[in-house]
């Protein structure tokens, strides 16, 4: 008698599909969270999250000298994302340059050193499963779902807003750094619908 072995699917029990960006008023929530528990690191860490646009790989690479010059912190910088070795540019916004110096100077981080360095001797710097653990910490509290959100949610916040407030489908995909404008639109999960209004408001 011939038996079936049955293997659950890899998803089940699982949410799939692209995570979802942060609303602003999750944005400031986040930020007040932190700012009130006096997290130091983590609001560094979140603000350029959600500026930079980067990939979690390449914010956790991010050194001193990426966002600091002199005794300066950058208003706008430059980094090669390690997937594409492309650069991609970015602003660092007021909060963000105020919650790096703060961070900096509390960890006396030098320009040689990571921005995020790690407390394991074995790794430089924060990985990215441990950042991916600290991005459902904090939507955790201020009460999201955690399992929904994610460290790609993080990049498509403010590149989601910038979209939809310009339809600039080609200054979304300069600060995304992706090279095809298909991937700009699979990863803002554009709609057809929204699409066509793009389409019906551009004259030929």
């Amino acid at each position: 008698m011939e038996t079936h072995q049955t293997h659950e699917p890899w998803n089940k029990g699982k949410l799939v599909g692209q995570k979802p960006p942060l609303k602003p008023k999750e944005i400031w929530a986040i930020r007040i969270q932190l700012q009130n528990d006096h997290q130091l690191r983590d609001l560094a860490m979140f603000n350029p999250a959600i500026d930079s646009k980067l990939r979690g790989c390449d914010l956790v690479n991010l050194r001193i000298r990426d966002v600091m010059h002199e005794d300066q912190i950058l208003s706008r910088t430059m980094v090669v994302q390690r997937k594409t070795q492309r650069p991609v540019q970015f602003e660092l916004t007021e909060p963000t340059r105020s919650a790096v110096a703060a961070w900096i100077q509390k960890a006396n981080l030098k320009a040689e050193h990571y921005l995020f360095p790690s407390r394991l001797a074995e790794s430089p710097h924060v990985s990215t499963r441990p950042y991916a653990r600290i991005v459902h910490q904090w939507v955790a509290a201020i009460g999201l779902d955690s399992t929904v959100y994610g460290t790609h949610g993080m990049r498509r916040t403010k590149a989601t807003l910038i979209y939809r407030r310009t339809k600039n489908l080609w200054a979304v995909q300069l600060l995304l750094g992706h090279t095809k404008l298909e991937s700009t639109v699979r990863y803002l999960g554009i709609e057809v619908d929204d699409a066509l209004e793009i389409s019906e408001h551009t004259e030929i």
